[in-house]
């Protein structure tokens, strides 16, 4: 399944969401990006702009933010995937990523009944 990433209610990329830590009801993912102009720079001063608390090395190219409020994450159906926190990790000579936390059960299994151990 795809995820729509939206920041600010634009649609900045998707992702599958193909990693998880399920007892924590965690999802995480490669973001593919619609605009190649999303890199470090850009969240670098959204995170300054938003007062967005984010650990980066300059000289890297590398951020890692904490919860992004208007970062939000749909499925196909157009349902949220609401977690505690959705923040951003990456590095522009590399990819980022997509991280959700605290997903509720049932929720989780009924949404990501592929990282679940049967």
């Amino acid at each position: 399944m795809t995820y729509n990433i939206f920041l600010d209610n634009i649609n900045i990329g998707f992702s599958k969401l193909e990693k998880a830590d399920p007892p924590m009801g965690v999802v995480f993912g490669n973001i593919n990006f619609t605009n190649k102009n999303l890199d470090y720079n850009f969240f670098s001063n959204y995170c300054k702009i938003n007062s967005i608390k984010a650990e980066e090395s300059s000289e890297d190219h590398f951020i890692s933010t904490q919860t992004i409020p208007n970062l939000k994450v749909f499925n196909e159906k157009g349902t949220e995937i609401k977690g505690i926190g959705c923040y951003i990790t990456g590095q522009d000579s590399e990819e980022f990523e997509i991280t959700i936390i605290g997903i509720p059960y049932p929720f989780f299994e009924e949404e990501f009944s592929n990282h679940l151990i049967t």
